[in-house]
């Protein structure tokens, strides 16, 4: 059964927050904000005063910091006690995920508003949650996708530059995830199988990401929208979240999953950061050729992200570690499990050091 998700509104461009009620108002007239100290202070202040200057009625949480089952559920009792009926995530991928769960819980609309490009959370119908520790604990997936998604690429173009970057290199994972499901012909994360748009959408992602990432990231530098930076906030956002939920995902998201068995600094780094090297990681396990990995390790370098386990903060770790990172990786419910070949926790442990090896050998 062929099945594809998307959110039931997409709305993307410069200024756009100050004229969101015009989309929220149909979605809701009691409205909990769920987001955290820095947006608030850059955004937050200035939406909850044009929704009131509307005549919605707002309440604000402020978000704890991780996307835990105690978070979601501290703030589905507090949208129960203010009997809200409209969800605003508002801010980056864990406040997002945490308003999915959120809305999923108390059955209430829900409008993303992403401030940032650094995901492909926003549009899609599942939570990645995690312990309070920060320790990847399971997906959590919905009756349905948001109901609005809003992006005003203004604010975005004042974002730091990193978080951009991540998520072109999250973005960058779905075409190559995708391509190894469809040859599986498995599934994708709604329970069917792709769908021939998804299929296009995601090739869509990458062939965008190529041509315009490294005019988008200097557009982000200036802080300043153009087409290009505009492209490459639908390919991390529109293109990507679509791509990867009707699509599916293969090994570099598990890898990416797989880490959070380990501690240290590469809990520094970004959702995005870690997705890059879990990418080339899959590269190796489907033994691409040269030509192939040495185009994306070009890209990753030039934006960059880290292409080598020292820039992974684990060139320090023993092998036993990489093998714990294989076998949270390889775990039955994990999406590894939609690569056109079995793979052990060997296997990973070992194409994670295969990486490393080769990149550093083009540096000498």
């Amino acid at each position: 059964m062929r099945s594809q998700y998307s959110p039931s509104r997409y709305v993307q461009g410069k200024g756009v927050l100050g004229t969101s009620y015009d989309y929220l108002k149909v979605l809701g007239d009691k409205a909990l904000i769920i987001t955290d100290n820095v947006v608030w202070d850059l955004v937050g202040k200035d939406l909850k005063e044009h929704l009131n200057m509307n005549d919605m009625e707002v309440f604000v949480d402020k978000f704890q910091g991780e996307a835990s089952m105690k978070e979601i559920n501290r703030i589905t009792d507090l949208v129960k006690q203010r009997q809200c009926n409209l969800i605003i995530g508002l801010g980056g991928g864990k406040a997002i995920d945490t308003a999915k769960a959120v809305s999923n819980f108390t059955n209430n609309s829900l409008a993303i508003l992403p401030t940032i490009a650094s995901t492909d959370a926003p549009t899609s119908s599942v939570s990645v949650v995690y312990s309070e520790e920060g320790v990847f604990e399971k997906y959590i997936f919905y009756k349905k996708n948001p109901d609005l998604v809003l992006l005003d690429t203004e604010v975005i173009s004042k974002a730091p530059v990193r978080l951009l970057k991540s998520g072109i290199a999250d973005a960058m994972a779905t075409w190559i995830e995708a391509k190894a499901v469809y040859q599986n012909n498995g599934e994708n994360l709604v329970g069917g199988t792709q769908t021939l748009a998804s299929i296009a959408i995601a090739e869509k992602c990458e062939e965008v990401l190529f041509k315009y990432s490294f005019s988008a990231v200097a557009a982000n530098e200036a802080k300043v929208v153009t087409k290009a930076l505009d492209a490459i906030v639908e390919a991390n956002t529109l293109l990507s979240g679509v791509g990867f939920e009707s699509s599916g995902l293969g090994a570099a998201h598990s890898i990416h999953n797989g880490f959070t068995a380990l501690t240290g600094d590469i809990h520094h780094l970004t959702h995005g950061e870690k997705v890059a090297y879990g990418t080339l990681t899959q590269l190796f396990l489907e033994n691409r050729s040269t030509e192939e990995i040495d185009k994306y390790v070009t890209f990753y370098q030039k934006l960059g992200l880290p292409t080598t386990l020292k820039e992974m903060h684990l060139d320090k770790v023993s092998y036993e570690d990489l093998l714990k990172v294989g076998e949270l990786a390889t775990a039955p419910t994990e999406t590894i499990q939609q690569m056109p070949f079995e793979i052990t926790a060997e296997d990973v442990a070992n194409a994670l050091l295969a990486v490393d090896s080769y990149v550093e050998s083009l540096e000498k």
